[in-house]
């Protein structure tokens, strides 16, 4: 783990950012960097004691095309969904879709750029989505693979971290 205070792992701009795309739909992207090299940021991404720290569990196959459950233990109230691995080439690119809801898909991408793996997060949504909820879910979540990969602070609950993050998408915290 890299000390987040360090000249090696300068902050940056944790906010997700939300562009429209020609034909109206939204692209969701968060991008986020280690000083650590791909394949242990991949790691992080996909070897299940790992994953469980920072998102959930997944049963099933690994490879393009495979099926399975993925469960976001994290969640007030973990429930298991049908995803399937559209795309998955170790240690650049994973994409999954959620097999029950329509047009959710989520595209990681691994990039070394100046001597630091980046993380692309990419969703796109239909055009109209308020993307707010779901830009805050994934910072979240990507805040909690943050404090696994690059020793950051843990976000905390939920309730703690919208307290703190809410008001930057224009978001309270629930009362």
């Amino acid at each position: 783990m890299t000390d987040p205070t360090s000249p090696a792992d300068p902050p940056i701009d944790r906010r997700g950012v939300v562009t429209e795309l020609p034909d109206g739909r939204l692209r969701l992207e968060f991008r986020r960097s280690w000083s650590d090299g791909p394949d242990a940021v991949w790691a992080a991404l996909t070897e299940p004691d790992r994953l469980a720290r920072w998102f959930g569990t997944y049963e099933g196959g690994r490879s393009p095309g495979a099926r399975g459950t993925l469960t976001m233990t994290h969640e007030a109230e973990p429930a298991g969904e049908a995803v399937r691995i559209a795309e998955c080439d170790p240690p650049r690119r994973l994409v999954v879709e959620w097999a029950e809801q329509q047009d959710w898909r989520v595209e990681l991408a691994l990039a070394v750029e100046s001597g630091r793996t980046t993380l692309h997060f990419v969703q796109v949504f239909a055009a109209g989505t308020d993307v707010t909820d779901f830009a805050l879910g994934w910072h979240w979540y990507l805040d909690k693979f943050d404090a696994v990969v690059g020793g950051r602070p843990d976000p905390g609950d939920w309730d703690a971290f919208l307290a703190a993050t809410g008001p930057e998408y224009g978001r309270a915290a629930h009362a």
